[in-house]
């Protein structure tokens, strides 16, 4: 099974998510898209399969440091920009699957998609 988890070394979700995988013996490539960016490509199938909505995240600094005007109206391709300029705004993590994708982690929904 190959399995990528996105995402941010020092996140605090990230390293549950991580634990959770090494504890169950599920291999994993790790980005970091703070260090290595985003493809343009993988953000939007992540957007096309789970919502703009979803994969940004709003409850983040980076997020909350926007200026209001930044954060009123936005769009798909508003919501994209921002990801793109700025890795961080997307909701972590990210762990593209064989069976598709999980955005944000729960210990229930990954043991439903990979166990």
């Amino acid at each position: 099974m190959t399995v990528t988890m996105y995402g941010i070394k020092n996140c605090d979700t990230i390293k549950k998510a991580r634990a959770w995988l090494d504890e169950h013996a599920i291999p994993y490539a790790f980005h970091d898209y703070k260090t290595a960016g985003i493809d343009p490509a993988s953000l939007a199938r992540w957007i096309e399969i789970q919502g703009w909505e979803t994969v940004l995240n709003r409850a983040g600094t980076t997020f909350r440091k926007l200026s209001d005007a930044d954060k009123q109206d936005l769009d798909s391709a508003r919501a994209t920009a921002l990801m793109l300029a700025q890795p961080s705004m997307i909701k972590r993590p990210v762990l593209e699957h064989p069976g598709g994708i999980l955005i944000g982690f729960a210990p229930e929904r990954y043991a439903r998609a990979l166990l």
